[in-house]
């Protein structure tokens, strides 16, 4: 995938933004769901168990891809699922089977200051750049870190995770974009 340094990244999670796992309803209006094995997953799965033969119930919407590959934005991986959403996301919505993505150095580590464990990772991976990220589990603690430790333009987007993705938030990122180009 060629970089395009003057636009801004888009730092995606999947689930929350793209996966609403916490959805009261089993049917979300334009979601399928699919059943897949990522590896972070089933490494916290009992081997042989049912759970584990199954896969993870995973709902997405193809609509998504489009919308996202419109936005005016360098779009990025930030989820546990790393290459593997290129692999197992990125043909469900749309997406191309290259993004970037960051791998991050250890899953789920505690930080020191109380800072979620994607924030530190992902603003070194960021190396700068201006960025939006879109996550369910940012806190103003994360908000308060990246202002104070990154000089460039940021967007810290949370997305619920019963709800993921929708217009609004697809109309906020394209608004901060265009004020930060």
């Amino acid at each position: 995938m060629t970089t395009a340094p003057d636009r801004p990244l888009l730092l995606l999670d999947v689930d929350g933004p793209l996966n609403p796992y916490g959805a009261r309803l089993p049917q979300l209006r334009g979601y399928r769901a699919h059943r897949l094995h990522p590896s972070c997953w089933l490494a916290r799965q009992t081997p042989g168990s049912r759970r584990h033969r199954r896969g993870l119930r995973v709902y997405l919407n193809p609509d998504h891809g489009p919308r996202l590959r419109s936005l005016p934005y360098e779009l990025a991986w930030a989820t546990t699922w790393m290459n593997e959403a290129n692999e197992m996301i990125a043909p469900a919505v749309g997406l191309p089977p290259d993004l970037p993505f960051i791998a991050w150095p250890e899953l789920f580590a505690t930080d020191p200051d109380g800072l979620y464990w994607k924030t530190r990772p992902l603003l070194k991976w960021a190396a700068g750049r201006p960025f939006a990220w879109v996550d369910d589990m940012i806190t103003d603690l994360d908000e308060t870190y990246v202002r104070d430790n990154h000089d460039s333009p940021a967007l810290m987007w949370r997305v619920h995770p019963r709800r993921g993705l929708r217009e609004a938030d697809f109309r906020k990122l394209t608004q901060w974009a265009a004020a930060n180009t």
